[in-house]
């Protein structure tokens, strides 16, 4: 996601707009541009390729200052990333535009304006809206009428700021799947596409709903609802608390971060939905163009990551109908490779700095270059700036935030939710994946916060049946399908933050080796979605029963278990099953936290383990 900071105020504002860059270049971007309403009265600008430090050298070259003004650092979707296609986008010398996500029907718009006798100098999406602006200032002569006027005839999603030298009492915002915040002041106002840009001005927001076009000026905040309708948006004041670096309310990071998954995976979807399908121009400028190529995939992952993988396999077979191979990192780039023909080789990280992922990236590019190798890389991470994002291909940056405990919770999640929208648009470019399916899950990402906030007011439940735990030593997870690496990962969880022994099996296994271990102190913890395999996982069940095994089932609520005799079943949110390994595994973060907690173990930093592995 890009990054959008405006102010106005009776200063200047260039180290305002500046310092809000920086705040936000942590997410990773390759260009950077600021516009100031100049003291007289002309628009200016200053834009670079790179990194904020780039454009900070050039303001100090050459000195930019105003009180009204505009800024953004970009993530390249439409263009090269170029000085002309770097933000803010003029239309003449007397309208600014900077703008997060991605406009579908750009080239429609593009032209149409063309001949209306527009002039296009960027590659960019973002062009068509400044000049669409333009032409409706001309006509309405307002500039709030005109972005009225406009924002109906652009399809996609978008977050805006827009300043004009014809009108320079304001700065405009428009909202609609990309995140927008107003910062309060004392005669002074502010724009970010994230709160933290504007830590340093202001404690007091205004976050902007989907639809809504407002009007910032030095003294007041008008705001208009998707209906056009005048609205009072709550302001809400900042807390220290909230720091990525602060527990705040929650006794350690882990729970803190359990509890933020809703509102990151809301922040992993903006700007990447369009109304009924994935917006692909997300994953890069070039990804359209390769994805249509794709005919394999191969993943690489270590721990979480790896795990995360695995869910992604049956997903990329089953809706797009691609063959997809997933391999542990540090097993990978030891053995030769036998790579299929048009291969996208896709690496997962949280940190993107993992040492064994990042070697078989750069394995895999070297075979880019010759005979039989892949045909592009792409990388799923949560930090822009990493070494995986810089040297892969193509990107999709999840938007986790900071995660400080070492067990990772809120970046697999986020890892999970990227998969699916990276299956998706696979599917859609090469044709592969049913629209009305693809529609539907759509429609069921946008539902997924909530379905995750219901999994977390469970949160009660599982810390009473954490006690099952508190005298065992071994336990054993159990699913089927894209359940199985589910398991996999809540087995990781116990033994990384409990130190009690945990091993995941497919519930198919049982009867294979697994079944000698069950016994009254052995556990036995099982998801259960209501799906094909539901049949069949009960049967497994009775298996566990039958040998005195304690079963703790987290259980779809159409599932039709119930609590029995040493049988404990949590009902869960129905959701669709293909995400629900996302929700299914909101449960078993918890259920390890509460039993580590309970033995007393250092929950945040678990012995022995790191959080980035940047060694072999």
């Amino acid at each position: 996601m890009c990054g959008i900071v405006g102010a106005i105020a009776e200063r200047n504002i260039t180290p305002v707009l500046l310092e809000g860059l920086r705040r936000l270049e942590y997410r990773g971007y390759d260009s950077a541009g600021v516009a100031l309403l100049t003291d007289e009265g002309r628009l200016d600008r200053r834009r670079r390729a790179g990194k904020v430090s780039e454009l900070q050298a050039a303001l100090q070259a050459e000195p930019l200052s105003g009180r009204l003004g505009i800024a953004h650092t970009r993530w390249a979707t439409h263009g090269a990333p170029t000085e002309n296609n770097a933000h803010p986008h003029f239309s003449g010398q007397e309208l600014a535009v900077v703008h997060n996500g991605i406009i579908e029907n750009h080239e429609e718009l593009r032209a149409r304006l063309q001949q209306l006798g527009y002039v296009f100098v960027s590659d960019t999406d973002t062009e068509t809206i400044v000049h669409l602006l333009n032409h409706k200032l001309q006509q309405l002569g307002d500039l709030t009428a005109a972005l009225k006027a406009a924002i109906p005839e652009l399809h996609g999603a978008y977050g805006l700021a827009v300043i004009s030298n014809s009108q320079p009492d304001r700065l405009l915002a428009a909202r609609s799947g990309s995140p927008l915040v107003i910062g309060l002041g004392l005669g002074e106002n502010f724009l970010a596409s994230d709160q933290l840009a504007l830590r340093q001005v202001t404690d007091r927001f205004v976050y902007l709903e989907e639809g809504d076009i407002a009007e910032i000026r030095r003294d007041q905040v008008l705001i208009w609802d998707a209906e056009g309708q005048p609205v009072q948006r709550e302001s809400v004041q900042y807390h220290e608390g909230a720091e990525a670096a602060d527990k705040g309310e929650y006794r350690h990071f882990m729970l803190k971060e359990i509890f933020e998954q809703p509102k990151v995976v809301q922040r992993t979807l903006e700007s990447r939905l369009g109304s009924d399908h994935v917006l692909v121009q997300a994953f890069g400028p070039q990804a359209a163009e390769l994805f249509a190529r794709v005919r394999n995939v191969q993943i690489v992952a270590c721990g979480t990551s790896y795990h995360a993988g695995m869910v992604a396999r049956y997903w990329l077979e089953e809706l797009a109908g691609i063959p997809c191979q997933v391999e542990v990192a540090s097993e990978f780039r030891y053995r030769r490779v036998a790579v299929q023909p048009d291969t996208l080789f896709v690496s997962i990280s949280q940190s993107g700095e993992t040492a064994d992922t990042l070697a078989a990236l750069r394995n895999a590019k070297v075979m880019e270059t010759g005979e039989g190798g892949y045909l592009a890389s792409l990388v799923i991470c949560n930090v822009g700036t990493s070494s995986l994002v810089r040297e892969s291909d193509l990107c999709l940056l999840t938007q986790a935030g900071p995660e400080i405990g070492v067990a990772s919770t809120k970046a697999f999640t986020t890892q999970l939710v990227g998969l699916m929208l990276l299956t998706l648009a696979l599917g859609q470019v090469r044709g592969t994946v049913d629209k009305s399916l693809a529609a539907e899950l759509v429609e069921e990402l946008r539902r997924l916060p909530t379905r995750l906030g219901e999994a977390l007011a469970m949160d009660k439940t599982v810390e009473k049946l954490s006690e099952l735990f508190a005298e065992k030593n071994h336990s054993l997870f159990l699913g089927r399908g894209t359940q199985y690496p589910v398991a996999m990962e809540g087995a990781l969880k116990l033994k990384e933050i409990s130190y009690i022994h945990a091993e995941a099996y497919p519930a198919g296994e049982l009867k294979h080796g697994p079944l000698a271990l069950v016994d009254a102190d052995m556990p036995v913890v099982t998801v259960a979605p209501n799906n094909e395999m539901l049949e069949k996982l009960k049967s497994n069940l009775q298996e566990v029963r039958a040998r005195g095994g304690e079963l703790i089932v987290f259980a779809d609520q159409q599932a039709g278990m119930n609590n029995g005799e040493g049988t404990h079943v949590v009902a869960m949110p129905h959701i669709h099953d293909l995400l629900a390994p996302i929700l299914y595994t909101v449960p078993l973060q918890l259920l390890s936290y509460y039993v580590a907690v309970l033995k007393g173990t250092d929950v945040d930093q678990p012995r022995n383990l790191a959080k980035s592995v940047t060694v072999e």
